[in-house]
């Protein structure tokens, strides 16, 4: 999905257009209003459908003088819960302002949606009404993880579509995560690396085994570089740019990684306060202490991508404050504008062309298999030891 832009007379700015769900979150809409007013402040070129009650979101936009014309808004009568189930919204939810925002991108009119609604109706709702790429089996959600990388981050996935995912699927957060890489972290051929227990080959379920196989002979089409196994200390690493595993595995890092940050700013807030001296340590550390909880603070990256769907679509956290919130539609509208899904669906196509090339060289006529000495078989083409 390219960028949407208005039709602006010659010699002024196009606008880029993000739809977003304004009801879903935890803090509520007066706090979704707050970060929308920071990343409209921060982007000139941005514009927002905003879906939700319009009596109160027309009172929290009146009053932010920064929203004055970059929003519109469109009235939707129901919300989604955290705790309505995605079959339940799936049939019940046209009239929600998750429904909305994603069918606004849907019909063209915006670049990409952002919520911070439940996790399992946003990703039913994006999969029914944007659907999935030709040839995707799993939708993933990548998130950007702080890395000693030179360009400050990795990218990760799954962190939480689907709890399970096979060797093929994994092949496809590889394609993914690497398109992702490519061009939000500007890194020509990214580093792809498998998550397992350890890096040695024969370590690990038969199934990671199977796709560490498969990742490498695909790699080349693909777009990246597979670096086989890492382990979890090297997420934040430099071994890899892009880390792949299943929706289960993903989710539990990501809350471990976010909550071991939280943990590790209060126990230096608590080491700082703690007496008079103390105190005249922290102030004497103040720069460098800001320095250290900005750059491992999980809000700045806050924002999972559903990637896999003919459309962009960015999950907030739901209990995200406003500081999440604008960094969530800063991430859409830099999607918006990027071409990611024209990347993965044309990284998708190489793989494919590539497989089907391979197996065309070991068919013989007529789409039998050659066998030893002349004789044929009726197997599947093999390629790396499993067909894709």
């Amino acid at each position: 999905m390219k960028s949407v832009k208005d039709t602006s007379p010659a010699g002024t700015a196009a606008r880029v257009i993000i739809s977003a769900d304004a009801m879903g979150g935890d803090q509520g809409p007066a706090v979704f209003v707050a970060g929308l007013a920071d990343s409209i402040a921060r982007h000139p070129d941005l514009f927002v459908i905003l879906h939700g009650d319009e009596a109160q979101l027309s009172a929290l936009v009146a009053k932010t003088p920064v929203l004055a014309g970059r929003v519109e808004l469109r009235h939707a009568t129901e919300v989604v819960t955290m705790e309505d189930k995605p079959a339940q919204v799936m049939r019940h939810g046209q009239n929600t302002s998750m429904w909305a925002a994603i069918d606004c991108v849907r019909n063209g009119e915006a670049g990409a949606a952002v919520s911070c609604g439940n996790t399992g109706a946003l990703m039913a709702v994006s999969m029914i009404r944007l659907r999935k790429l030709p040839g995707i089996n799993r939708p993933a959600i990548a998130c950007l993880w702080p890395s000693r990388n030179p360009g400050g981050f990795n990218v990760m996935l799954d962190v939480g579509a689907d709890v399970k995912a096979e060797p093929s699927d994994l092949l496809q957060y590889a394609v993914m995560g690497s398109a992702y890489a490519s061009l939000g972290l500007s890194i020509q051929r990214p580093r792809v690396g498998l998550l397992n227990v350890g890096t040695e080959d024969h370590k690990g379920r038969a199934e990671l085994k199977e796709a560490n196989e498969i990742l490498a002979a695909h790699a080349a089409s693909g777009g990246f570089t597979h670096v086989g196994f890492v382990e979890g200390n090297e997420i934040p690493g430099a071994r890899a740019d892009v880390i792949v595993t299943d929706g289960f595995t993903g989710n539990v890092a990501l809350k471990t990684g976010e909550g071991t940050a939280k943990l590790v700013v209060e126990r230096l807030r608590e080491a700082f306060t703690a007496g008079f001296f103390a105190k005249i340590a922290a102030l004497l550390a103040m720069r460098s202490l800001k320095r250290f909880q900005k750059n491992i603070d999980p809000r700045r990256v806050n924002g999972g991508v559903f990637l896999g769907l003919k459309g962009t679509v960015v999950k907030s956290h739901g209990g995200s404050d406003a500081t999440g919130i604008s960094a969530a539609i800063g991430l859409a509208r830099r999607l918006a504008l990027s071409g990611l899904t024209e990347r993965i669906a044309a990284r998708l196509a190489s793989i494919e062309t590539a497989r089907q090339d391979g197996a065309s060289e070991e068919t013989g006529p007529e789409g039998s298999m050659e066998g030893p000495a002349g004789t044929t078989g009726t197997g599947p083409a093999k390629e790396g030891g499993s067909s894709v």
